[in-house]
């Protein structure tokens, strides 16, 4: 089944399907595995130590695949610079950038005259109509349902990707709840001309960083195993229910500030549950689609079947009258 949207135009890949930012999991083996699998795979910015660090995952993933890619920053990361690690990445030639969690205004200065294209993360139509005006070439629009940090609104992805579509010219890209065809379709339904998937992609094989254990958890789950934590502090952001979400959620009642919560929601927290599997020393983001995810296939068989499933339904919508 071919597909031919203004996100595949204007990304020149073959598939409308972009791979999250992925805080400390989406790197060059990731990245490379969905864009040479047709769609847009990303390394992560902001969870690299250094800009070298950065210019040589870079260099990785063109040594893996000739096709685009994109570079995810997470502005919002507690204040770290990030302009340095794009200059790498407008030296690096990168073909797209990708903005979430905070302001994109000094990206897009830093980005002026280049040929790089600019997809800006939104959870809300105010939010899309200033990313295109700001110059955007594309919006990624998350609902509710989605993993890892959300808007502050609780609107759900089937009723927020039409409003934006309606509010906004450039292609706009549905997050949130999409773990293969019948959202890919649905999404298109929609008016969205593209999808991005964060937490499906953390439950394939190419995704070496996750731990087994992190991947069984998502296997394990249902959508009923997902918590919102850090509204308290205006950063609302889901994940996997354990007794360390508890602990934050109590602390969000008691002593709802930052300070209380660092330690908790830390990176290093992160990285405890993700890499080292300490389900109970820390956390790991998931989104609601948590209850679709049964196995931890290849890049390449998860698209194979979002394909089939795709063109099931196209069958079918043709020959209803």
């Amino acid at each position: 089944m071919r597909f031919s949207t203004r996100i595949t135009e204007l990304l020149g890949i073959e598939l409308p399907i972009i791979q999250g930012g992925l805080a400390y999991l989406a790197y060059a083996e990731l990245a490379a595995a969905v864009s040479n699998a047709g769609g847009l795979g990303q390394i992560t910015a902001m969870s690299l130590p250094s800009p070298e660090k950065l210019r040589e995952e870079i260099r990785k993933v063109r040594e893996l695949t000739d096709k685009p890619f994109g570079v995810n920053f997470a502005i919002g990361d507690h204040g770290r610079q990030f302009s340095h690690m794009l200059d790498v990445a407008i030296e690096e030639e990168v073909p797209v950038i990708s903005m979430t969690g905070g302001n994109p205004t000094p990206i897009f200065t830093q980005l002026e005259g280049t040929p790089i294209k600019k997809l800006v993360l939104v959870a809300a139509r105010k939010q899309a109509i200033k990313a295109e005006s700001l110059g955007a070439d594309a919006v990624m629009v998350v609902g509710h349902e989605g993993g890892g940090h959300l808007g502050r609104d609780d609107i759900g992805t089937m009723v927020l990707i039409p409003q934006v579509v309606d509010a906004v010219s450039i292609p706009v890209i549905a997050s949130g709840g999409i773990g293969d065809g019948r959202g890919l379709m649905a999404a298109l339904a929609l008016g969205a001309e593209g999808i991005e998937m964060g937490t499906r992609f953390i439950a394939v094989k190419e995704c070496v960083h996750a731990s087994e254990a992190y991947k069984n958890a998502l296997i394990n789950s249902t959508e009923n195993d997902t918590v919102i934590i850090k509204r308290s502090i205006g950063a609302p952001a889901r994940t996997l229910k354990n007794g360390w979400t508890d602990k934050i959620l109590e602390i969000e009642h008691e002593t709802p500030t930052y300070e209380s919560l660092k330690d908790y929601i830390s990176g290093e927290a992160n990285k405890r549950y993700i890499y080292e599997g300490l389900k109970e020393q820390g956390f790991g983001w998931a989104g609601q689609v948590t209850g679709m995810i049964q196995d931890v296939p290849t890049v390449r068989e998860l698209f194979d079947r979002m394909l089939a499933d795709a063109e099931k339904i196209r069958r079918k919508w043709g020959t209803q009258k």
